[in-house]
């Protein structure tokens, strides 16, 4: 009797073990699933270049060079600005209605294909043209203007301009009529997608930002 006894709380006791054992080794399916990270897509550069070519490649060149000094160049951007600014136009964000309207038909995968076309394309260097202006522009890119506070734009967009990924965008070589209107309308409120930037333009004059454009369009 002692001996049942003995045998039946052994294996009483085994049980839980046996069952803690098996519920470690497997997992149920769905939890499985739920614990497994999410796989990111790779952008398609082929689709990239097809949507570029049929969307883009109009207003800012067939290789991202626009020739159109209103356009962008849009050739070895960072992906990631390119996909911000994209959503951006969608939204409303950014305001531009020829750009809202391509950029309404485009869904994030597109728009993520598109940025990492463009962004394997090279940039053609750009050249500036006003000599007078130049220097104050190298001045104001490098350093600054302390009394101002107005802060150098290097720090944010390298002393190259080639920008910093995932931050900030590049600038070498970008056509000086674009970088006017920009700077231009982040000063006057006219875009609103950049407090950073609107704060920085807010503190230039019309001399300052031509300067400035010049100077980025020779950057390289």
């Amino acid at each position: 009797m002692k001996l049942f006894v003995t045998s039946l709380l052994a294996a009483l006791l085994a049980v839980p073990a046996v069952s803690s054992f098996a519920a470690g080794e497997a997992a149920p399916a769905h939890e499985a699933a739920a614990a497994a990270p999410a796989k990111v897509a790779k952008p398609d550069l082929v689709k990239g270049e097809a949507s570029f070519t049929a969307v883009c490649a109009s207003c800012h060149g067939a290789d991202g060079n626009s020739g159109t000094p209103a356009n962008p160049k849009l050739a070895q951007q960072h992906p990631e600005y390119l996909v911000k600014q994209l959503q951006e136009f969608k939204s409303g964000k950014r305001k531009n209605p020829i750009m809202q309207g391509f950029a309404s038909a485009l869904s994030d995968e597109d728009m993520k294909n598109i940025a990492y076309w463009a962004t394997s394309k090279k940039a053609k260097t750009g050249f500036a043209k006003d000599k007078e202006l130049v220097a104050l522009g190298e001045r104001i890119y490098r350093g600054g203007v302390q009394d101002r506070q107005i802060a150098a734009c290097a720090g944010c967009h390298s002393p190259t301009g080639a920008g910093i990924p995932s931050q900030y965008p590049r600038l070498s070589g970008q056509h000086a009529d674009y970088t006017v209107t920009q700077l231009t309308a982040f000063r006057d409120g006219g875009r609103k997608n950049s407090v950073p930037m609107a704060q920085v333009a807010a503190k230039l004059n019309d001399r300052e930002i031509r300067a400035l454009a010049d100077y980025i369009a020779g950057l390289r």
